[in-house]
């Protein structure tokens, strides 16, 4: 067989004009150390985060800019609902608290009435609620307080997105049912009563 000669500037090794490596080493052979040329870069790039340009978003899934506040009121309107909505409560606010309440409303025309009878503080990322009410005759006091406080909790920080920091809870009366109240108990006539 005749060998095949291959003139400069041919075949694999000039192909783009890269070297060969050398073929890997068998058992009980030693690796040739590596001959002269470009070494590779290993060394790995620093990462530098990329500063959008100022008013421009910085991707797709970036927030929009700007700031959002949110009123006492709203809170309370929140909680409010939440407090009502749990079963034992009869109503928020003490009972002169709703009458003068009422009054100012028909006067003002505003809508205090939903929010009687709770009070809150709201800073940027957090809020404290304080709610007063009247509970239901026959209902554990302290298990409704406890009842009352989880859904509040619940309710703002799931509806309006602030930290909870803590739900103070009032119970200012006790509503007893006409059925039971000595007051409402009509004497029969001709009888007499101790």
């Amino acid at each position: 067989m005749e060998d095949a000669q291959i003139p400069p500037g041919n075949g694999p090794a000039a192909a783009g004009n890269q070297p060969v490596s050398p073929a890997p080493a068998g058992p009980g052979q030693v690796s040739p150390p590596p001959g002269p040329g470009p070494k590779p870069n290993t060394a790995v790039p620093a990462l530098q985060p990329e500063v959008p340009p100022a008013g421009a978003a910085a991707g797709p899934d970036a927030e929009p800019g700007g700031r959002t506040s949110i009123a006492e009121q709203a809170v309370a309107k929140v909680a409010a609902i939440a407090a009502r909505s749990v079963p034992g409560v009869h109503t928020l606010g003490t009972g002169a608290g709703r009458t003068l309440g009422a009054v100012r409303d028909a006067v003002a025309g505003s809508d205090t009435s939903a929010t009687a009878g709770v009070n809150v503080e709201v800073g940027e990322t957090e809020a404290a609620v304080d709610i007063t009410l009247v509970a239901e005759y026959g209902i554990p006091l302290t298990g409704l307080a406890d009842a009352v406080r989880s859904a509040v909790y619940a309710a703002v920080e799931d509806l309006v997105g602030l930290n909870v920091v803590e739900v103070n809870v009032s119970v200012a009366d006790v509503h007893i049912p006409d059925a039971l109240d000595p007051r409402t108990v009509k004497r029969q006539p001709g009888t007499v009563q101790d």
